[in-house]
């Protein structure tokens, strides 16, 4: 037997009685991506506003089943993690815009591929 033989046979006979680690927590990007979005409403919400700025009213009306509540949360939430930017005028009453940053646009390409997946597959 030749020299590197046994060394490969050595090597096969170790790399088999390895056995892996166990890790406590695989960081995932999906997850992460979906604590930034948060919950059920805001794709919708950024749905809309690829359309271009918008007020809440007219937020309220183009997604009908959100609540009042819900939709100030999830503005806040989205506001909060940097995916659209919330502009104040002052008027009587306050006007409020609504507008995606780069961040929220980015979601645009994931926005698409969900449309086309649902139209294949539900």
């Amino acid at each position: 037997m030749r020299k590197g033989g046994r060394e490969a046979i050595f090597l096969a006979n170790k790399a088999s009685s390895y056995v892996p680690k166990q890790p406590e927590h695989i960081e995932c990007n999906i997850e992460k991506t979906l604590l930034v979005l948060g919950g059920k409403w805001a794709f919708l919400v950024i749905r809309e506003l690829f359309c271009g700025t918008k007020r809440f009213g007219e937020l309220q009306k183009q997604i009908p089943d959100v609540s009042p509540r819900a939709l100030t949360s999830t503005l806040r939430h989205l506001e909060d993690q940097g995916v659209l930017e919330r502009k104040v005028f002052p008027t009587v009453p306050v006007t409020v815009e609504y507008t995606l940053t780069p961040k929220g646009m980015d979601l645009h390409v994931i926005c698409k591929e969900m449309k086309l997946w649902a139209a294949r597959w539900t």
